[in-house]
């Protein structure tokens, strides 16, 4: 066997990614997820699912797009987009949003959940799981007695390795960016794991909190009204087009005057303005509820939005 033999068992995998891969690439990621991807981003998007073929012992990226493409695989598709989307946050990212929601919003929830009425939140992209138990957090310390309440929290992700992260409500490390000694103190028992501590969210804010995988451009099982969504850092990926019609998707799903969080680099795109008015930094509420004006293919999507 040559000095410069591949080790037994262990694929070598392609250099490079042929511009026609990269074009299958990004027309998949396009397709299942909305996720724009310019040819700028070839060297990311190579070391990613260099990981993948790795894993399944593949050495050529046109039969691991085959593998994708089939469809016979809807794990390894879910892998795919996985390994193509960038999970970063914190606790109470962009604290904004969190001092809006308790000093502005919060008090018509009050008087809704006091006239007998439900209220839902959705963290749409929720990442590891720091948007959702901070949405939590940030009510509870405003109002403790929301824990005896009809209120819940959807925290929904394309990400199943995200998802079991936020389900374990564990935290370590960089994940804990963001909590101050008062909120752990409060939210939080501390263990010891080796030479690590790990923050683990207490069951009483866990409990406001279900997680749930969904991808933001198929259909959307939820049948009730949100009167909150916390969109944040997600659309950014997206096209125009694509953001419009999530926009509109956003503002069917919504309560009458109900609001819509984005991040800090996104903005209500013009075409959309009629549906949206701008009550803060980054935080829109919506103007009419009525859906006429959506299109059908917008409110029961099962592809790109």
């Amino acid at each position: 066997m040559s000095e410069f033999s591949p080790i037994k068992g262990r694929s070598t995998i392609e250099s490079a990614i042929s511009d026609q891969a990269f074009a299958r690439i990004a027309k998949i990621a396009l397709r299942e997820a909305g996720i724009v991807l310019a040819t700028s981003k070839v060297s990311m998007v190579k070391s990613r699912l260099t990981r993948r073929l790795r894993a399944l012992g593949m050495s050529s990226f046109d039969d691991y797009l085959d593998l994708v493409e089939t469809g016979n695989d809807s794990t390894e598709l879910g892998n795919f987009i996985s390994a193509l989307t960038t999970n970063v946050s914190h606790f109470f990212r962009e604290n904004h949003h969190f001092e809006f929601l308790a000093k502005t919003i919060l008090p018509s929830l009050q008087q809704k959940l006091a006239a007998g009425g439900k209220v839902r939140i959705w963290s749409a992209g929720c990442s590891n799981g720091q948007e959702p138990y901070s949405i939590a957090m940030t009510l509870l310390n405003a109002d403790p007695s929301l824990i005896k309440k009809n209120i819940k929290i959807l925290a929904t992700d394309i990400d199943p390795e995200v998802l079991s992260q936020a389900r374990s409500a564990q935290y370590k490390g960089s994940l804990t960016t963001g909590l101050t000694d008062e909120i752990i103190a409060k939210h939080f028992s501390r263990d010891q794991q080796g030479d690590e501590i790990v923050m683990t969210v207490n069951a009483n804010v866990r409990g406001l909190v279900s997680f749930r995988q969904l991808n933001l451009h198929a259909e959307w099982p939820m049948k009730g009204k949100f009167d909150v969504i916390f969109c944040r850092n997600v659309v950014i990926y997206f096209d125009e087009e694509t953001q419009a019609r999530l926009y509109r998707r956003y503002a069917q799903v919504l309560e009458a005057g109900g609001w819509l969080m984005l991040g800090h680099s996104e903005r209500i795109i013009d075409s959309i303005n009629p549906l949206y008015k701008n009550v803060g930094v980054t935080t829109y509420q919506t103007i009419s509820s009525d859906t006429a004006a959506i299109p059908l293919e917008d409110r029961n999507s099962k592809g790109p939005i």
